[in-house]
């Protein structure tokens, strides 16, 4: 029991430095041998502790969600219900992926381009994100047009589609032409947007 610790710890090492590899090489950039040499440590030490490269990309998928409900989700959930923790939660988003908290940019833009048409269990890990991120969005928007402070009628399904999109647009954008204005960009587009909804 004594070495769980530090096992845990090392695991935990192990999968941040997964992480950040995946959202540049993707997941199928992903091996126990790469992540061996670049740690220093034996390969068969290394997988022992995800017995496959599918196990280590279920816990490298779990390891950034939790990271990313740390850096964008929890920060705009402290933030009351309504308009305001709309735009928390674009605000966050852009952030993250602006300060590179990993250095390809969104995690799970990254890996659902790769994902998207491949059937398996590492597809349906991303799906789910995917989709609860989506479905929180939405719900948030919901909670705002309930509060009275977006029109009625709003369609919150389609407004969270969109502001995902300016995100994910700003992100992509960012990172294939280096381009940084990209993110003030994507500021004015979700603010522009919700102006447009404002009760």
């Amino acid at each position: 029991m004594a070495g769980r610790p530090r096992d845990d710890r090392a695991r935990q090492v192990i999968l941040r430095r997964a992480a950040d590899i995946a959202s540049q090489d993707g997941l199928e950039g992903l091996s126990i041998g790469r992540l061996a040499a670049d740690l220093g440590v034996s390969k068969s030490g290394l997988f022992g502790y995800f017995g496959s490269k599918e196990e280590l990309q279920l816990a490298t998928v779990r390891t950034a969600t939790g990271i990313y409900l740390d850096e964008v989700v929890r920060p705009a959930l402290a933030v009351p219900p309504g308009l305001e923790r709309v735009r928390r939660l674009g605000e966050k988003w852009l952030s993250y992926s602006q300060r590179r908290v990993f250095p390809g940019g969104c995690f799970f833009f990254a890996v659902t381009a790769e994902f998207d048409a491949r059937p398996g269990r590492v597809r349906d890990a991303v799906a789910a994100a995917s989709l609860e991120w989506r479905n929180l969005v939405a719900r948030t928007i919901e909670d705002a047009c309930q509060l009275g402070e977006l029109a009625a009628g709003t369609d919150a399904d389609q407004l969270a589609f969109e502001l995902i999109a300016f995100m994910e647009t700003a992100n992509a954008m960012s990172l294939l032409h280096d381009d940084a204005d990209s993110y003030e960009r994507g500021r004015i587009a979700i603010r522009t947007r919700l102006d447009a909804a404002v009760a």
